[in-house]
C-alpha cells in the first residue's frame, strides 16, 4: 500500500523545470492564452481522455494510428513518470521494489503538481498503460489510486514500452524512468538512446539483498517473471561472483547514461524516501 504521508516532507525540494525557449509560461503563473493555440508544432500519440477534436484524422487515414495535434501554446514542460511493474519488481523483504519505486514516482508527481506542471504517468510490464497528461492534485490522487490497485507481475517489455511511449512525448520534457533494470544491457542501451533527447532521470531500485547477497548454503530460487525454479548452492565464491556481476551491470548503465548526458541513480529500497530525494534532486 502506497502511503502519501511522506509527501509533505518534500516541500523543501523543488523540481527544476527547463522551459521551452519560446515559452512565456512560468510554472505557477497562469497563461493568458486560450483554446488550442494557433501555431501547430508536432504530433503526439492519443491517450484515453484526450479531446477527440484534437485528433488528426488525416494522419489516422494514412497510418491507422490516433495522433493529437500539439500547438505552441502548450508552453510548459510535461513531467513523465514511467514505472516498471514487471514481476521482478515484486521482490523485497521489508518493502517490495515496486512499492518503493511507486513512492518515488508519486514524489516526483507531487513536486511537478506543486509547480503547476502537467503530469503524465504510466506503468509497464508486458504492456504499457498510459494516463493522459493533466495538472492538479486530483490527477496525483488518480496516480496513487492506480498504483495501489495494481500488482507487479509479468515479464518486462521495457524496450517495446519505451518505443511506444516515445510517441507520447510531444516535445522535450522531463522523463523519470524507474526500474530495477534487471534486463540485458543491450536492451537498456536501446531504451536510453530512445529517450536521450529529453531531460531524463534514470533511477534503478534494488532490494538490499540483491545489492549485497548475504546468504550462503543450499537454496531453491524462483524466477519472479517466468516462475521457473532452480536449486543452487551459494558459496562465498559464488556470492562474490554475483556481487561483481551486479556491480558491473550497474556501472554499464551509469556509463551509458553518462555518455548520453542522462542522470543515473542507483538506490536500495531501504533508503528513506526523504534521503532518496535529497540525492535525486541535489
Amino acid at each position: 500500500m502506497i502511503e502519501t504521508d511522506f509527501l509533505k516532507q518534500l516541500d523543501k525540494f523543488s523540481l527544476v523545470i527547463k522551459k521551452r525557449v519560446t515559452s512565456s509560461y512560468l510554472g505557477q503563473r497562469r497563461s493568458i492564452a486560450g483554446g488550442r493555440g494557433i501555431l501547430f508544432r508536432d504530433h503526439r500519440m492519443y491517450a484515453p481522455g484526450d479531446d477527440i477534436r484534437s485528433i488528426d484524422w488525416k494522419v489516422y487515414a494514412r497510418t491507422d494510428d490516433l495522433y493529437i495535434k500539439n500547438y505552441e501554446e502548450e508552453r510548459n514542460a510535461t513531467v513523465h513518470v514511467i514505472i516498471d511493474q514487471s514481476g521482478s519488481m515484486n521482490f523485497g523483504k521489508n518493502i517490495k521494489k515496486f512499492e518503493y519505486a511507486a513512492m518515488l514516482g508519486v514524489g516526483f508527481a507531487y513536486l511537478a503538481t506543486k509547480e503547476n506542471e502537467k503530469l503524465q504517468f504510466s506503468t509497464f510490464a508486458e504492456s504499457l498503460q498510459i494516463f493522459q497528461p493533466k495538472r492538479g492534485m486530483g490527477h496525483l490522487m488518480t496516480m496513487v489510486d492506480h498504483l495501489n490497485k495494481i500488482k507487479a507481475h509479468g515479464h518486462s517489455r521495457m524496450k517495446e514500452a519505451i518505443m511506444q511511449y516515445k510517441k507520447v512525448i510531444g516535445s522535450k520534457a522531463i522523463v523519470i524512468l524507474i526500474s530495477d533494470f534487471l534486463i540485458p544491457q543491450s536492451e537498456i542501451d536501446e531504451v536510453l538512446y530512445r529517450i536521450a533527447d529529453n531531460d531524463v532521470k534514470v533511477i534503478q531500485v534494488l532490494d538490499p539483498i540483491e545489492k549485497a547477497l548475504k546468504f550462503q548454503g543450499d537454496f531453491k530460487l524462483r524466477d519472479s517473471e517466468s516462475g521457473t525454479k532452480q536449486k543452487v548452492h551459494i558459496s562465498q565464491r559464488t556470492r562474490q561472483q554475483y556481487m561483481n556481476q551486479m556491480e558491473q551491470h550497474t556501472l554499464k548503465i551509469e556509463k551509458t547514461c553518462g555518455k548520453l548526458g542522462l542522470q543515473f541513480f542507483s538506490l536500495t529500497s531501504d533508503t528513506p524516501v526523504f534521503d532518496a530525494f535529497y540525492q535525486l534532486l541535489s
